[in-house]
């Protein structure tokens, strides 16, 4: 088997408009496998970026008026200390500041929460998607093309092709001729050219009471093309 194998599904319900892959295609990671109907998520993403881009315009404008607003109130306050404006007056124009620094605090939380909107938008679009997250073969498909898809529903099966591993157990009482570093030979009737060298990287430190024996994981080395994922191996001892 491969140390990296998965079903892959959707994140969202939808129709899919798309299917890049079929089964025995090799594929990269971040390759996109499969798309679904995305024109309703990519109007809304257009419409969520102008409102964005519109906020954004007041929010500036705003921090403009609120700079001028600023200058103003610099003057007013040299005025009031040389008793050429009234305290009414600067209270008018602090009045203003305020009312000033009130609309871009508040046009920039608008503007936060449209972000965050459209960020929601943005991965609701990626999810029509489905991309390969590692470098693999496609073992299994169960799509087609205007299939009405669930969230969860699984669609491709997929394995890295290395490296791989060979899972086997043995009996409790052969236990200490398997230990970590142990070179082994697999080999298959179907194949009798096929002499595919491995060792053992793992051994479970736990014997199985139903069968008494115990779990040993080999890594194999200089892979053969001819071995796939879940063929059955004969396994020896290699002095």
């Amino acid at each position: 088997m491969a140390e990296q194998q998965a079903d892959l599904s959707f994140d969202r319900d939808g129709r899919v408009v798309a299917i890049h892959v079929q089964v025995g295609d090799r594929i990269k990671k971040g390759e996109v496998l499969a798309e679904l109907d995305d024109r309703e998520l990519q109007a809304e993403c257009k419409s969520r970026e102008a409102r964005v881009s519109s906020l954004k315009a007041q929010v500036a404008e705003w921090q403009a008026e609120q700079k001028a607003g600023e200058a103003d109130l610099r003057r007013a306050d040299y005025m009031l200390a040389q008793h050429i404006r009234s305290q009414e007056d600067w209270e008018h124009v602090k009045y203003k500041l305020d009312e000033t620094v009130a609309e871009v605090a508040r046009y920039q939380h608008d503007e936060a929460a449209a972000e965050a909107d459209l960020q929601s938008a943005r991965i609701a679009l990626d999810q029509t998607k489905l991309v390969a997250p590692f470098d693999g073969v496609i073992g299994r498909s169960s799509i087609r093309i205007a299939q009405q898809v669930k969230k969860g529903d699984v669609l491709f099966w997929i394995t890295a092709e290395a490296p791989l591993q060979v899972l086997f157990t043995v009996p409790e009482t052969l236990m200490s001729a398997f230990h970590s570093g142990v070179r082994l030979l697999l080999t298959t009737n179907d194949l009798p050219q096929l002499r595919q060298r491995a060792r053992i990287v793992r051994v479970s430190p736990v014997v199985d009471p139903a069968s008494g024996s115990i779990q040993v994981v080999g890594l194999v080395e200089d892979r053969s093309p001819l071995l796939k994922p879940g063929m059955t191996m004969q396994i020896q001892l290699q002095p």
